[in-house]
């Protein structure tokens, strides 16, 4: 599934269909938010998802929009933290790896 949605292959992912609109929803958030409607919503309500879980993936959402401009906007680089052994990888806040802990 992750590789499905890192190469941005919604379709090919195995998800089920109320997570599938969930995810379109999302990408057209962060794609063109000023686009959403309420028909958009009213889908995910249909798909079964509720006020409070539309709301939190919105949240996400517009979590990750800022979190990577400021990134962009101070030039920060990618840790490759997906590319280290899990065994590697922080384990929590701060930069010490887990295996230094």
């Amino acid at each position: 599934m992750v590789e499905a949605l890192q190469r941005g292959d919604l379709a090919s992912a195995p998800v089920t269909d109320a997570e599938r609109v969930l995810l379109s929803f999302v990408e057209l958030l962060t794609r063109h938010a000023w686009r959403t409607t309420a028909d958009d919503v009213e889908r995910l309500r249909s798909a079964g998802w509720n006020d409070e879980q539309i709301a939190e993936a919105v949240y996400i959402a517009a979590l990750f929009a800022f979190f990577n401009r400021v990134a962009d906007a101070f030039g920060l680089k990618d840790p490759g933290y997906r590319q280290m052994p899990p065994h590697e990888r922080p384990a929590g806040p701060g930069p010490q790896a887990a295996s230094e802990r």
